[in-house]
């Protein structure tokens, strides 16, 4: 699960600031995890409490209500109906919020079928256009096989099978003009394939975050989805574990405690 706060966090000061490099300092100044963490962690909540997925969604963006980069419109308008006492019904979106949160699924369960169908139920409660529902799955899908011991070809292989996702394409052909608008890089159809090829492309885990921050769009968005499939391939390098760990513990106390009570029962892929 850390590699995707990891990635997130070092995009978050690009998401409006885009940049076309892989040069650029790691852990930038500015930087802290943005609502893609928020709602990451309430998934790995929903895992470890169980319940419905979309209460803890609320639950978490009512305590944490102002994170940098902000809630997306559709969401907020949701979680404002949560506080009118009203049911939230979810509201057919395909974008890439529900790929972003998903990385603790990956991680939680013993098959490919459990991750799919968690996957699913982790979208459906807001994200429920198929894209939507299709992004979370490929996400969760890569990681659990990563961590199970896939292959890249496999990987690619299986997300472009099931998923129909075309994954023959070069970062360095994608980035001059990927940006949020030719793209639609707000959606999952816009960047869990982007971000699963960053993972294809890279050979560690910074390379693949470097990949995704050098693209554009949506930064912190693309890098958390890229981190979350690049922990369980590669493993993250235990100074990167470290910084994140002592910046969530000095911010985020009780996001500190809930990645290490997550982690201590699902694992982690932390290099030595």
């Amino acid at each position: 699960m850390i590699g995707a706060i990891i990635g997130d966090t070092v995009g978050s000061i690009y998401e409006f600031n885009n940049i076309k490099t892989k040069d650029f300092e790691f852990w930038g100044n500015g930087i802290e995890p943005t609502d893609d963490s928020m709602l990451a962690f309430a998934t790995a909540n929903w895992i470890l409490r169980g319940g419905e997925a979309w209460k803890h969604y609320c639950d978490f963006a009512t305590e944490y209500d102002d994170p940098m980069g902000g809630y997306g419109a559709s969401f907020t308008r949701y979680i404002e109906r949560v506080r009118e006492g009203i049911r939230p019904e979810p509201y057919n979106s395909c974008g890439n919020g529900s790929a972003m949160r998903v990385g603790p699924v990956g991680w939680a369960f013993d098959t490919l079928e459990q991750t799919l169908e968690a996957a699913k139920k982790s979208a459906e409660c807001t994200h429920n256009h198929p894209e939507g529902i299709k992004g979370a799955q490929a996400t969760a899908a890569a990681i659990f096989m990563a961590r199970k011991g896939a292959s890249k070809d496999e990987i690619k292989h299986y997300i472009e099978t099931t998923f129909g996702y075309n994954l023959d394409f070069t970062l360095d052909e994608l980035r001059p003009e990927y940006s949020w608008f030719y793209y639609g890089a707000e959606l999952c159809q816009g960047t869990v394939p982007q971000a699963i090829r960053c993972v294809l492309e890279a050979t560690d885990f910074e390379d693949a975050i470097r990949n995704a921050v050098s693209l554009g769009g949506d930064s912190d968005t693309l890098a958390c989805i890229t981190g979350s499939i690049a922990e369980a391939l590669f493993g993250v390098p235990q100074r990167f574990y470290k910084y994140e760990l002592n910046l969530l513990k000095a911010e985020y106390p009780k996001l500190h405690k809930l990645l290490l009570e997550f982690e201590g029962k699902f694992g982690n892929k932390i290099l030595a």
